[in-house]
């Protein structure tokens, strides 16, 4: 297992090939090369599985006219290999990989398909002039490319992940929306060879890429042909209609065909263990090795004295499966040494733009997460693992397949079978009937995702449509297989396991034994109301009895819902960052009025609808925007104004011209220690006098001089503000706040958070009275009259600010309380703090609210009127964004 890359039409460029290599060391810590011949460039990380003393990539054929950088493992290469060398080829490794290159230099292209197993492949074939990329039958492993140039100089790059691609600089970071926009209405993803990055696409599975690397008959240098290899799922199509009648010897074959496509993934020179999430497929998978470890049958030995198995579980949630797992340990009992992983939503979030990072395109859910960390812990371990990935797609796994099954029934008018199905699956249909019928007896408004995007986007790509096939089960499993289910599956299998340096390996995906399954008649998949019947039957005497008769399927998942709520902090930072809102792709009011309503309980649906948008947006941050300035103390002296401001400010009518320090201070938060806290950054700047340089101090020492400081850190500390979820709005807020103009990160009362606290300030009438007075102010040409009837308190209200930091992105906050006591208690602090000389010439403290729209004196205890003191700060020079300079330290100069 490994991480490919490489280039046509860039010269010998081995810089270019580092790069794209530098992204990849997950994929193969165990070593690196890459080769270059006229415009053709292979770059290869190699992690060890077999053949570990040797192998090493890019491997070159015996006369060196063909190169191979090679991702993935091949089961049947011993047969391969005896057949080869029944040709008279010899061999110098013992891996897998010159296996693969020697078949394709025997059969060409041919060879593909002679392979049982997962690959991502680029071959150089220099003696034919020709580049060659190809997947494996099923996509488990992934490769990605990207053409550019000209007509006249084209160019391909090409790898295991897409951020190799973008590290070359040859290809711009663009969305595509029409992939976005499917992603988000229809929840679909990796059905079709576009990613979701513009000019990035992937090669389906069983597909090949040739390109010609000079002139000739079948085109210029640098022409390009996608097609496929195989006929692997015309197969597939053409064997549904064989219906080979379902019996004991049919249920015998099947498990030794399993069996045997187990033991051929534990072919290993480095430790093998298995994922089990208790249900019926990791189940299957884990009693099946057992059994092969009881029979001493070869390849064992990769797995140890004992099999490890690695399992999440959530006590107490409806997501738990830990007593199956327990039930699948205790049939193995002595033979197993079982990890147990407990993902907590708090890891989730710390995890988080991690976990973004790796999937690198959006998935459909954060269930993937729960297998992110049974891979984190499982590499600590082990480096290969057997996972359960495939069955549900071709053994109708899920629900819906049942539907399709009953209306096939329906649509051959096999009513009596129908009958007899219909009455067996009586317990799935009621529950799914019961589920529907609360929902709609609870009178909760389901959150769909039409009502939350935007308008223009939806119009632009309404002519895309989705569905599934309705009444063919086989030809409905095939159609997930290799479009609509599986890929999306194996991507996530493929990035987990590949970033903790991890090789999955999926059994049931062995091409073998698929082929066997869709030969036989559709009740070996379901029957009598139970799905994968044959392998249920296959693996009855092996299973505890709760794991074979089991109904409900869960694998390996997050309690998304139950999450949700430990996690709306972090959710609402996202909802209502500036980020956030200015995308073209969602209404962002209506997403987190969305959002209140499901954490409040008054409407349904699920929350894989705000998953998407979350993932979306965690994505473009990551893929896309500029990396945003990290607040923190480092980077700003005390004696440098902020980006774009001013240090001096000459105020009107002769009250003298002052400088502003702002001093950048650690995130204040409601358990910050106050006023230790402020004095802490103040003695700070004077400490640095010394050697602070230039005129930082000179006109300081005999001159007036006061600290101004931010309401916000007041209020903040003084538990004035509010996380937006503990805010009950009423439809009052909501409406009144319609009528206030929007302005920069929720500033006053524009958001129904803030205009509820203002109410419950002040009361619903007051607010009434003063917008009916605001409203004959504004006709009269007044302004602000609002303000002078409620009062500065309510002025002095912020908004959630999704661009400022720490918890004033998702809170709201009052005015402060005694602001001028706060001011004189400050003043005797500092006065006790600093050195004697500035101590004397102190004159005293004002808390400001000041933002880009305007400035409030709240209270001081100086000798300055608020006038004079809110002209000081009529330019915010402590900024309103992530400066994270709440307090400034002002001089009067001479």
């Amino acid at each position: 297992m490994c991480g490919i890359a490489g280039y046509y039409g860039y010269g010998e460029d081995e810089s270019l090939l580092q790069q794209m290599n530098a992204c990849m060391v997950h994929r193969g810590p165990d070593g690196e090369g890459i080769y270059t011949q006229g415009n053709v460039g292979l770059a290869h990380r190699r992690l060890s599985i077999i053949d570990v003393a040797h192998g090493q990539e890019p491997m070159f054929s015996a006369d060196g006219e063909t190169v191979l950088v090679y991702n993935g493992e091949v089961y049947n290469y011993l047969a391969l290999r005896a057949e080869l060398e029944a040709l008279g080829r010899s061999f110098t490794t013992n891996s897998d990989t010159e296996v693969v290159l020697q078949a394709y230099e025997q059969w060409g292209d041919d060879a593909f398909d002679k392979f049982n197993g997962m690959f991502g492949f680029a071959i150089h074939d220099r003696r034919n002039n020709r580049l060659v990329l190809a997947r494996d039958h099923f996509g488990i492993k992934p490769l990605y490319f990207a053409t550019a140039g000209t007509p006249q100089a084209p160019t391909l790059l090409f790898g295991s992940e897409i951020k190799p691609l973008l590290a070359t600089g040859k290809i711009a970071a663009e969305v595509d929306e029409r992939i976005l926009f499917r992603y988000l209405q229809f929840r679909i993803h990796d059905d079709e060879s576009s990613t979701f990055f513009a000019g990035v696409q992937k090669l389906m599975p069983g597909e090949k890429l040739v390109l010609n690397t000079v002139d000739s008959e079948a085109g210029p240098a640098g022409t390009a042909t996608i097609s496929k290899y195989t006929r692997f799922q015309e197969e597939l199509a053409e064997l549904a209609k064989i219906e080979t009648p379902y019996s004991q010897a049919v249920i015998d074959e099947y498990k030794e065909r399993f069996t045997e496509g187990v033991r051929l993934r534990l072919q290993s020179e480095v430790p093998v263990g298995t994922a089990l999430s208790g249900g019926l497929d990791s189940s299957a998978v884990v009693v099946t090795i057992n059994k092969l470890m009881a029979e001493n049958a070869a390849a064992t030995d990769s797995l140890g004295a004992k099999q490890q198995t690695f399992s999440a579980i959530f006590p107490n949630s409806i997501n738990d499966e830990e007593k199956y797992a327990d039930a699948v340990l205790a049939r193995c009992e002595g033979n197993v040494i079982s990890h147990k992983i407990l993902p907590k939503p708090g890891e989730f979030v710390d995890d988080l733009e991690d976990f973004v990072r790796t999937m690198e395109e959006p998935i459909i859910s954060s269930g993937p997460y729960a297998q992110y960390q049974v891979m984190r812990e499982a590499s600590k371990h082990v480096t290969v693992l057997l996972d359960g990935q495939g069955a549900d797609e071709m053994m109708a796994g899920y629900i819906p397949y049942y539907f399709a099954y009953l209306r096939q029934l329906k649509s051959k008018g096999q009513n009596a079978k129908l009958a007899k199905e219909l009455v067996s699956s009586s317990d799935i249909l009621f529950r799914l009937a019961r589920f529907r019928i609360q929902g709609m007896l609870s009178f909760k408004k389901e959150v769909g995702v039409s009502a939350l995007l935007n308008k223009k986007f939806t119009a632009k790509y309404k002519a895309e449509k989705f569905s599934n096939i309705p009444d063919n089960l086989k030809l409905r499993l095939i159609d997930d297989l290799f479009h609509k289910s599986l890929p999306a599956v194996l991507r996530y299998e493929d990035k987990n396991t590949m970033r903790f340096s991890l090789e999955g390996r999926v059994p049931f995906l062995d091409k073998e034994v698929v082929k066997f399954l869709f030969s036989l008649d559709d009740e070996s998949i379901i029957k009598g109301g139970w799905n994968k019947r044959i392998l249920r039957d296959a693996t009855r005497e092996l299973l505890p009895e709760m794991i074979s008769n089991r109904r409900n399927k869960i694998g390996f998942t997050t309690p998304e819902a139950e999450w949700f709520g430990h996690m709306k902090e972090k959710i609402y930072e996202i909802f209502l960052s500036t980020s956030f809102g200015n995308r073209p792709y969602w209404n962002q009011d209506a997403v987190i009025y969305a959002f209140e309503e499901l954490l409040s309980g008054k409407s349904g649906g699920s929350t894989m609808v705000f998953w998407r948008l979350i993932n979306t947006e965690l994505w473009l941050r990551e893929f896309f925007d500029e990396p945003e300035i990290k607040a923190g103390i480092e980077g700003k002296s005390d004696y440098i104004p902020n980006a774009d401001k001013q240090l001096e400010i000459t105020v009107p009518n002769g009250a003298g011209t002052f400088r502003r320090y702002p001093l950048r201070t650690e995130v204040f938060y409601k358990e910050t220690d106050f006023d230790p806290a402020v004095m802490k950054y103040v003695k700070r700047y004077f400490d640095g006098l010394p050697t602070a340089g230039g005129d930082h101090g000179e006109a300081t020492a005999d001159t007036p001089w006061y600290l101004f400081v931010s309401e916000k850190i007041v209020a903040m500390t003084q538990g004035r503000s509010i996380p937006v979820w503990d805010i009950k709005v009423s439809n009052a807020a909501r409406i009144f706040s319609k009528f206030v103009t929007r302005n920069p990160g929720g500033i006053g009362l524009a958001s129904p958070w803030s205009m509820q606290l203002a109410i419950d300030e002040v009361g619903l009438p007051k607010i009434m009275y003063a917008s009916a007075r605001s409203v004959i102010g504004k006709l009269q040409g007044k302004s602000g009259v609002f303000y002078e009837v409620v009062g500065n308190n309510i002025n002095a209200i912020d908004g959630a600010a999704g661009y400022q930091v720490g918890t004033s992105t998702h809170s709201v906050k009052y005015a402060p309380i005694d602001p001028d006591g706060v001011a004189a208690r400050l003043s005797a602090l500092v006065r006790a703090s600093v050195p004697a000389e500035f101590a004397a010439t102190f004159a005293g403290t004002a808390i400001m609210d000041a933002n880009d729209l305007g400035v409030v004196a709240l209270g001081h205890d100086t000798q300055l009127t608020k006038a004079v003191l809110e002209d000081i700060f009529r330019d915010n020079p402590q900024g309103q964004t992530t400066e994270t300079t709440p307090m400034s330290l002002v001089f009067t100069q001479k």
